[in-house]
């Protein structure tokens, strides 16, 4: 059946409104002269918002009428910057850049046109931006007092995290060509400052003889260049020498995440080869400062971004297995935490489940993700996998209401982080190269059966879920594998060759690596295409679809609802008039999130 509505769910203890409610997400902290500030996302009316921590509060610094994020590369980030007495940030409707004081005074524009901008840095008096004009991309600097907008550099496909040294006389950023993507490989580049005040000719740092994905060049106080690097085979600090990059000593494990959206941070050099980092370990993060003394700043939180510090202070966003996302202050020194926003529970803490780490044989090798076990103290429950989006993402081990809705409802949960999940090498990344709709869909299928084979779960009622490229390892474990019971595919990917003509230039490449080229290997591409193969799906989809989405057109999923209707498939689509890729607004999440559920409740009724 196919339904349009607005409608919302029933109350219950533990809703999927109040599991969407809960979802209030923070990002880009900046600290400077006047305090922290960060952006935060509240799900009750899908705005982003910057505040301000000062004498001991928190105060809302944007007004009403304005959303804070950018929509560069379709992703965005590094959505504002700091000015020294006041901010610089894109707003949503518009993508310009607004100047605001920290005097309440309303935002003035500062930019015009039809161009849109991301990873802000303010320097030397000037903003720095990736400017973005249909599909072509630069380095820009906008005077902050006259908005005079010069050129900085040009002739990449892409741009990214452009960097002034503290003496204003050297540029760097990174950047990319077609059809490299962020984490496949990138160039550092360097450009020096010339007595006219123009940058001189840029050189390349690294990159250009080494298969290598860089990110998040820094510069410490001194003037000296750092950035990670998965050269060694994993996302590492190194240090621009006179014989090029050198390694920072540093644990085997990658320090930043696959860079989709501008503006990260997970890393500050501090000079001298001290830097505070965070990485993961099996999944899990750790945060510490590293160097001449190392010092463990972990404590209970199992995942952290966007590292700031000051004198007395290592600021960070984090969360745990049982506490929410939350921007939190650690006290150098006594190493004591106090939380600036966020941080609630929406449960108490003996009813969250809390995942345990999971690694087991798959194909040729090991798989990763985390078991959530069900709340309800039934021996072998159901079982909902979870498939992240990206692909080339990851997910975490830290408190997602929506995985607990389920683990209160009898579900277990098995979030995975399937071969080409970024977090645990670059060759375990890399494993998706030609083999998307393969290895992942081997993944998915093989964690049932690791889990069944272990007790946990009973293994003939398992359910897949994913979103966008997650819902086409969703469509394409149910058309190819007889595993699971039903699946829900958001917005997903049924017909790879459509998304390819359809989708914008960032990831313009992306399924050629994926897949391959879709005309020398358009028989690797049919035999990988759900909406090919819908005939051999034989157990019931439910589908969400927002009808503004630009990535995968609604088209996609009326296309695969009506295949499967033919065939006499049990079959719900639901469509959201106001959704673009990705649900944003909090009733059509929880719409979403209930009718699923209801969904899988209605098959294992008609099973028994």
């Amino acid at each position: 059946m196919n339904e349009t509505h607005d409608s919302s769910p029933k109350a219950e203890p533990f809703s999927a409104a109040k599991a969407v409610a809960a979802g209030v997400d923070f990002a880009e902290l900046q600290v400077g002269p006047h305090g922290l500030f960060w952006n935060e996302y509240r799900p009750e009316d899908a705005a982003c918002r910057i505040w301000h921590w000062r004498d001991g509060q928190a105060h809302c610094l944007t007004p009403v009428g304005f959303s804070v994020r950018s929509r560069v590369y379709e992703y965005g980030g590094g959505a504002f910057c700091l000015t020294g007495d006041g901010i610089v940030f894109v707003n949503e409707a518009d993508q310009q850049l607004y100047r605001q004081s920290l005097k309440g005074e309303s935002p003035v524009v500062l930019t015009s046109g039809e161009c849109r901008y991301g990873d802000l840095q303010f320097a030397d008096g000037q903003v720095l931006a990736v400017e973005e004009q249909q599909d072509r991309h630069r380095l820009v600097a906008i005077d902050l007092a006259s908005g005079v907008r010069h050129l900085l550099v040009e002739g990449a496909d892409f741009y990214a995290a452009p960097t002034l040294s503290p003496d204003a006389k050297r540029l760097a950023w990174i950047e990319w060509s077609r059809p490299d993507q962020p984490w496949t490989a990138t160039r550092l580049m360097v450009a020096e400052c010339q007595n006219d005040g123009r940058f001189a000719q840029a050189r390349c740092v690294a990159g250009d003889e080494v298969l290598e994905s860089l990110q998040q060049p820094r510069f410490d106080s001194t003037g000296c260049l750092y950035c990670l690097t998965d050269r060694g085979g994993y996302w590492q600090p190194w240090v621009e020498s006179s014989a090029g990059l050198r390694p920072l000593p540093c644990v085997t494990a990658d320090h930043g995440p696959a860079p989709w959206q501008l503006g990260g941070c997970t890393w500050l050099p501090l000079g001298d080869s001290n830097y505070l980092a965070s990485w993961t370990e099996d999944g899990f993060g750790r945060l510490a400062l590293r160097g001449d003394v190392s010092e463990d700043f972990t404590g209970d939180y199992s995942r952290f971004r966007h590292l700031a510090l000051d004198a007395q202070f290592i600021y960070c966003i984090a969360a745990s297995p049982v506490s929410a996302s939350a921007v939190i202050a650690i006290d150098r020194k006594t190493r004591q935490i106090k939380v600036l926003a966020g941080g609630l529970a929406p449960l108490p803490a003996e009813q969250i489940s809390v995942p345990q780490t999971l690694r087991y044989s798959s194909g040729s090798g090991d798989a990763h993700g985390f078991f959530y076990p069900a709340m309800t103290g039934e021996k072998k429950p159901p079982l909902v996998v979870f498939i992240h989006g990206g692909p080339t993402s990851a997910c975490y081990p830290m408190l997602d209401p929506r995985i607990q809705f389920w683990a209160q409802r009898g579900f277990a949960v098995a979030d995975l982080n399937y071969r080409g999940s970024s977090g645990y090498g670059r060759a375990y990344r890399q494993a998706l190269h030609l083999s998307w709709g393969d290895v992942d869909v081997e993944d998915a299928c093989a964690v049932v059966e690791h889990l069944a084979g272990r007790g946990l779960i009973d293994g003939d009622k398992a359910f897949i879920r994913g979103g966008s490229a997650g819902g086409y390892t969703t469509l394409c474990a149910l058309a190819f594998k007889k595993v699971f019971r039903a699946g829900a595919s958001l917005y997903g990917v049924s017909d790879p060759v459509a998304l390819g003509r359809a989708t914008h230039k960032f990831e313009g490449d992306y399924l050629d690596w994926l897949i391959g080229d879709p005309v020398q290997d358009a028989e690797r591409y049919a035999a990988r295409t759900p909406l090919l193969h819908a005939s051999n799906i034989s157990v019931p989809v439910i589908f969400f679809q927002g009808e503004l989405d630009a990535v995968v057109v609604p088209q996609q999923t009326r296309d695969m609802v009506e295949a499967l209707e033919k065939n006499g498939i049990l079959v719900e689509a639901h469509y959201y008039a106001d959704e673009r890729h990705g649900f944003r607004k909090a009733g059509n999440q929880a719409h979403a999130l209930e009718q699923e559920w209801l969904f899988y409740r209605r098959v294992m009724a008609l099973a028994d």
